[in-house]
């Protein structure tokens, strides 16, 4: 069972001041396992925290079964998160920010689990990559992305922007679905509708930084990342160029990693947690956290 979160940063860093909302499944109910890191997990851009906890597809729930604590966190001008801005990339803005933030979190709830892994989707995972390719002063022990790959499709970049010349975008829904999900048969009944809950509203910065900035830094900024890294890519993802000579580039990215496990997941559109394999997909970001705190044990 997962609970609000709000958190907020004190000190000198560049998130101090902020305040994150968020959920998290840290509570009396949750036993933590011996051997377990504390997860901090990264939704993508136009979902909120509660994309990893929607019912039936729940990283958190997930989580507690197997003793392992998540955070999800609300990102810089999702919900109740303290808004930010920038006047260069605003997912490398995001990085600098939360990389300082879960220096917090960890002082704060990391006892007794044997560092950080990073779970992170689409932009979250841009995001995440970078702050991983930083050094940092709490213990990162690997980085599990989905949804993001090497290039997006040609018309897709200039889609974006030609969106409204506002901050913040609310794709309407029949568009967030074609884009999010797969074929019919690759989700439940239940869905689109069971993740709308998760659905909100999304900076324009982040939609052109994703195809651009992201896009150019990519080979540069996953060169520099050091820790084993999980990387699925959907079968039927709308946003990027998929394929799996696509998921073989984007793994020779990663030239400095310790390992690198980045494969094709068949069966799912963009957001593969929203569709038939999720149990396969989130019990496998699960399975390669526990091994990279094992690492740590060993």
């Amino acid at each position: 069972m997962s609970t609000p979160l709000t958190h907020s940063v004190h000190g000198s860093g560049a998130a101090s001041g902020f305040t994150f909302s968020g959920r998290t499944n840290i509570g009396d109910d949750l036993e933590i396992r011996p051997d377990a890191p504390l997860i901090i997990a990264l939704h993508g851009g136009t979902y909120s925290s509660e994309y990893f906890d929607i019912p039936g597809h729940s990283l958190l729930d997930i989580a507690t079964e197997r003793g392992i604590p998540v955070i999800a966190l609300d990102r810089p001008n999702y919900v109740d998160s303290t808004p930010l801005t920038s006047d260069g990339s605003i997912i490398l803005a995001n990085a600098e920010v939360i990389g300082d933030a879960i220096g917090s979190l960890w002082e704060q709830y990391g006892t007794g689990t044997a560092g950080v892994v990073l779970v992170a989707h689409s932009i979250g995972g841009a995001v995440a990559t970078s702050i991983a390719a930083t050094p940092q002063s709490w213990p990162l022990l690997g980085l599990a992305t989905s949804g993001c790959l090497v290039r997006v499709p040609a018309e897709s970049a200039g889609a974006w922007a030609a969106l409204p010349p506002i901050p913040m975008i609310d794709l309407p829904v029949q568009m967030k679905d074609q884009l999010m999900f797969g074929p019919a048969d690759t989700y439940d009944e239940t869905m689109p509708a069971a993740s709308y809950p998760s659905n909100t509203l999304v900076p324009k910065a982040e939609l052109l930084d994703i195809t651009g900035g992201w896009i150019e830094r990519r080979a540069e900024t996953c060169g520099r990342v050091t820790v084993p890294v999980h990387h699925r890519q959907a079968e039927f993802d709308h946003l990027w160029v998929t394929s799996q000579d696509e998921v073989d580039e984007y793994r020779s990215g990663f030239t400095s990693a310790a390992s690198v496990d980045a494969q094709l997941q068949l069966g799912a559109g963009h957001c593969i947690d929203f569709h038939r394999p999720t149990a396969e997909f989130q019990n496998g970001e699960l399975d390669f956290a526990l091994q990279c705190a094992a690492k740590v044990s060993a």
